[in-house]
Parts: structure tokens; C-alpha cells; sequence
């Protein structure tokens, strides 16, 4: 009998690379060009793992169009990208996990609620794309950010799999839901957000800093 494919999903955001403070810097900026103040940790909590529109619409009105929002988005992502392009690296131990996944077998995945640019100058300029069978662009693929489980079930999918296969790696709040949604386990990473962040949800089988404190062989067995 044929062993059921499995899979390995990855936020990227906070999870590959460890940006998020950078995203927050950005969105600080762009606020307050136009008279806000948001507070960092407030913001990402209620935030991280939102697609841009969403955030957009949220602080600044649901009645900015299409064009508008992709304006708007544009320049937050301009600004994120200047500040964080100098400092582009993978988490600790990311790149001996992933190798190590593949070679038992695990699908390995990129869910991200990034937008195209944003993602590609994470995958495709850091040449981590052709590292994964399957990457998912919330902002394109899917039509609901988190914490709704769209962006994950579009990888299993994608990977042929099967949900209850499926081990997410997440660093917010709100995908750490979006992957109890999708009927998925997580592991998380605490580059943002202290361990007792997320103390409510069930779906959690392991917190570390980063994937040199994973122990490949127990996790994936």
C-alpha cells in the first residue's frame, strides 16, 4: 500500500526569514505619512498573516478600490523592501530542516499571505523557490487571508495531500489559527511573539526560535 504523501507548510514571513519587525517599520512609515500612529506589538497581533487589502481596508476605510489598494499596498511593500534587503537570510537551521524533510519524504511548502512582489524577493531572490513542490500567494491564490484556512488547505492541495498530513510552521497568532481551521498541526516560532502567545490553541506540537531547537527525527516520525 502506498504511504499517503505528507507535507511540510511554511509561512514565510516571520518563519523563513525572520521580517517581521521590518514589516512593522514599514507600516509605522506609511501610517504615519498620512497622520496615524499604530503601536508595533498591537499591530502585529491583530495583523500578521492578514493580506495587505485587508489591513488597508481596516485602518484607512472598505471603500478604497482595487487600483487605490494596489497603490497604496505598492508603497508599504517599497518600504519594507529598502529597509530589509540588506539583512535577507533564512532562520537558523532552515535550510538543513527543509533538506532533511525532503529526505524522508515530506511535500515541502510555502504558504504565504505576502503579496507576488514580496514573496518573490524573498523566494526568487534568495533562489528558495525551486527548494519547494508547491508555493501558495494568498494575495492571488486564495480569496480570504488568515486566519481563515485558505492558504493552507491550497497547499495540501497542492501537494496532494491530505490536511491531518500536513505540519504548518508559523510565527502569528492568526496562522496558527488559520492552521487549526485547515485541521493541521503547527509548530511555531517565536521570532515575534513570546511562547505564551500561544497558550490557547491545541493545534501546537512544538515552539522554538528557530529549526536548529527542532529535533527533525521525533517531529517528522
Amino acid at each position: 500500500m502506498t504511504t499517503p504523501a505528507r507535507a511540510l507548510i511554511f509561512d514565510m514571513d516571520g518563519t523563513i526569514v525572520d521580517n517581521m519587525d521590518f514589516h512593522t517599520q514599514a507600516w509605522i512609515t506609511f501610517f504615519a505619512r498620512r497622520g496615524q500612529t499604530i503601536e508595533p506589538d498591537a499591530f502585529f497581533r491583530d495583523t500578521a498573516g492578514r493580506q495587505g487589502k485587508e489591513i488597508l481596508r481596516h485602518y484607512l476605510g472598505d471603500e478604497l478600490g482595487d487600483d487605490e489598494l494596489a497603490t497604496l499596498n505598492h508603497e508599504k511593500e517599497v518600504l519594507y523592501r529598502e529597509l530589509y534587503a540588506p539583512h535577507r537570510r533564512t532562520l537558523p537551521g532552515f535550510d538543513a530542516f527543509i533538506d532533511a524533510g525532503a529526505a524522508k519524504g515530506w511535500k515541502l511548502a510555502v504558504a504565504t499571505s505576502a503579496s507576488p512582489g514580496s514573496a518573490s524577493f524573498i523566494l526568487d531572490e534568495m533562489d528558495l523557490h525551486r527548494r519547494f513542490d508547491a508555493v501558495v500567494v494568498g494575495t492571488v491564490d486564495v480569496p480570504r487571508g488568515k486566519p481563515h484556512p485558505d492558504v493552507f488547505l491550497k497547499a495540501a492541495d497542492r501537494c496532494a495531500t491530505m490536511p491531518a498530513q500536513c505540519i504548518v510552521f508559523e510565527d502569528a497568532p492568526l496562522g496558527v489559527e488559520a492552521a487549526h481551521r485547515a485541521g493541521m498541526r503547527a509548530v511555531v516560532l517565536t521570532t515575534t511573539l513570546p511562547a505564551e502567545a500561544f497558550a490557547e490553541f491545541d493545534n501546537v506540537i512544538a515552539i522554538v526560535n528557530d529549526f536548529t531547537q527542532l529535533d527533525v527525527e521525533s517531529l517528522l516520525a
